[in-house]
């Protein structure tokens, strides 16, 4: 198999690391492939769409969910690094309010599974980044949500100095323990 998975302190949200290929010509791997996907996490998702964003270092996006239409994402980066979270969101899992971080970067070619029922968001550590994400359901904005970067309940470690940029709906976002959540 080409794709290494490394669980993280939530079992539902894995790290996938490709094989790389690379020579004195440059590098390839499969970013995606529907079999090993599903023989590495375990789901057979259906993705209906691919975003791609670019930010400027210190913008935090998120995080962000879908109370209904719940999205699942695989998110990787490709020019550039982030510190990337998820926010387990489901009232009846053993996890519920705990978050995980990973660093996603173009260097190292990670991939974070983010599976629905959790929020999710990203801070940009390197001048800019440039991020892609598949999802397993469309964008619905009157079902979306936002919920507080430095929510203190939650005490997610970014790694920034000072404050992050923010969109105005993500400033203005919800503290867990006022937010909608899932079951």
């Amino acid at each position: 198999m080409s794709l290494n998975v490394i669980r993280t302190e939530i079992p539902e949200v894995l790290i996938l690391e490709p094989k790389v290929f690379g020579d004195s010509r440059g590098f390839f791997f499969e970013s995606f492939n529907a079999k090993q996907f599903e023989d590495a996490v375990g789901v057979n998702p259906t993705f209906v769409q691919d975003n791609h964003s670019r930010s400027l270092k210190n913008v935090l996006r998120g995080l962000h969910y879908q109370i209904q239409h719940a999205q699942g994402k695989l998110v990787r980066v490709v020019v550039g690094e982030v510190f990337d979270v998820a926010v387990d969101l489901r009232k009846s899992s053993s996890s519920f309010g705990k978050w995980v971080g990973v660093r996603l970067s173009a260097e190292n070619k990670r991939q974070l599974w983010v599976p629905e029922g959790f929020a999710h968001g990203f801070v940009v550590t390197s001048d800019y980044a440039e991020f892609l994400y598949k999802t397993t359901d469309y964008w619905y904005p009157e079902f979306e949500r936002s919920l507080l970067w430095n929510d203190a309940a939650i005490g997610i470690e970014w790694p920034i100095d000072g404050e992050p940029l923010l969109a105005a709906k993500d400033a203005e976002a919800k503290i867990l323990k006022d937010a909608d959540c899932y079951a």
